[in-house]
């Protein structure tokens, strides 16, 4: 092709067609792809700007993937918390019967003070100080603590003289208790109500477990005959049923914490969850897992015959299972804090991978409206120089004709 002589006109009107073709080969390409920077040639410093961009919504995209599966597992624990709350209220329910159940004895625990020389009357023990209950000591021990009481009638802080004086003594020490006058001038005391499977001993020891009471001290409770509880049969048969309804409830509430688990993690049952929100894993959430079942939580099964015998018995259960309720509603407002700040960070990463989508996008998508135009534009040039370059060549043909 060197040995061909062309004149500038054809030449020139060759190049002109070849860069029209090249620049109608890239518009076209522009069109096809949807892109004005295909490969780092078309501009090096948008292609790699571009890749950078998508490559770090890529990686923020995958972990879309785990911070929605950490937000099933908090809900999984969420669920869990809702139906174990349901339980312990439903344990609270079965508590609250034994208060309305019968008293499970026909007789409580009591006993009685020795006879005084010279009886005195339920207002005035010591007959005016004259009789042997003056200066008496009473002793009252039981697993809390120790009280101690005088019979005098000289007034004081621990000084007590009437039936009155001595039940409020009582009842602010938390002893379960309730005194008595007789005739003889004898004090009998009786286990209250709530306190009623209670056992009351003369030895001058402290009991070291509740539902004890030891009574000891000076002359008039010296030697004391104390007679014991008597058990209501049908009153405990109740009672009985009602431990076994809350032992299924116990049993429940440790088999949904158990079971209160999302992809193998479980954060009722001691496991804990971390998700990793950016790309270069120094944006975190650490949860920690509790473990809620019964024995977590505080509670533990009763025993049939020794648990549920009296109010007093029942109260101490609910004070555990009210315990037990606010544990988990503070559980509760954590997880629900947890679960917002792990959704709001979803929302975020979602956001965000739009956001470096887009300046992508604006970095290398071609407008489709310019291209076109640029593609029909190019198409005439081509056609023109195709044109003129059939004019460049008459002047040749011409001499041709002069030849023929």
């Amino acid at each position: 092709m060197s040995n061909i002589v062309l004149s500038a006109a054809v030449r020139q009107n060759l190049l002109s067609l070849q860069s029209t073709a090249d620049l109608l080969s890239t518009t076209q390409n522009r069109l096809a792809t949807g892109k004005k920077v295909n490969t780092a040639l078309d501009n090096p410093t948008n292609y790699f700007t571009a890749q950078g961009l998508d490559n770090r919504a890529s990686d923020i995209n995958n972990l879309l993937d785990s911070i929605g599966n950490g937000v099933q597992v908090l809900q999984a624990a969420n669920t869990g918390i809702t139906s174990l709350q349901k339980l312990v209220d439903t344990a609270k329910s079965i508590a609250n019967q034994v208060l309305q159940a019968p008293t499970g004895y026909t007789t409580k625990a009591n006993t009685t003070t020795n006879a005084p020389a010279a009886p005195g009357t339920a207002t005035d023990f010591t007959n005016g100080g004259a009789n042997t209950l003056q200066g008496q000591a009473l002793t009252f021990k039981t697993s809390a603590g120790t009280v101690s009481l005088t019979i005098s009638n000289a007034a004081g802080a621990t000084n007590v003289n009437s039936i009155d004086a001595l039940n409020t003594a009582l009842t602010n020490a938390g002893v379960n208790l309730v005194a008595s006058f007789n005739a003889a001038g004898t004090i009998t005391f009786t286990s209250s109500n709530d306190a009623a499977s209670q056992v009351i001993t003369n030895t001058g020891v402290a009991p070291t477990v509740a539902g004890k009471v030891d009574i000891s001290g000076g002359a008039a409770i010296t030697g004391l005959t104390v007679n014991a509880a008597v058990a209501d049969a049908a009153s405990q048969t109740i009672r009985s049923n009602l431990v076994g309804q809350y032992n299924n409830i116990i049993t429940q509430i440790t088999t949904t914490a158990q079971d209160a688990s999302f992809n193998g993690i479980n954060l009722l049952n001691g496991d804990d969850l971390k998700l990793t929100f950016n790309e270069t894993g120094k944006s975190t959430l650490n949860i920690k897992g509790v473990t809620y079942s019964a024995t977590g939580l505080g509670l533990a099964s009763l025993v049939s015959g020794t648990d549920f015998l009296d109010n007093n018995s029942a109260k101490s259960i609910l004070t555990k299972l009210g315990s037990a309720s606010d544990t988990l509603r503070s559980e509760a407002s954590t997880l629900g804090s947890n679960l917002s700040v792990v959704q709001i960070r979803q929302d975020f990463n979602k956001n965000l991978i739009n956001v470096l989508q887009t300046g992508s996008a604006n970095l290398t998508l071609a407008d489709t409206n310019e291209e076109a135009a640029n593609s029909q534009a190019l198409s005439t040039r081509q056609s023109i120089a195709v044109s003129a370059l059939a004019l460049a060549n008459q002047s040749q043909q011409s001499v041709l004709k002069l030849l023929q």
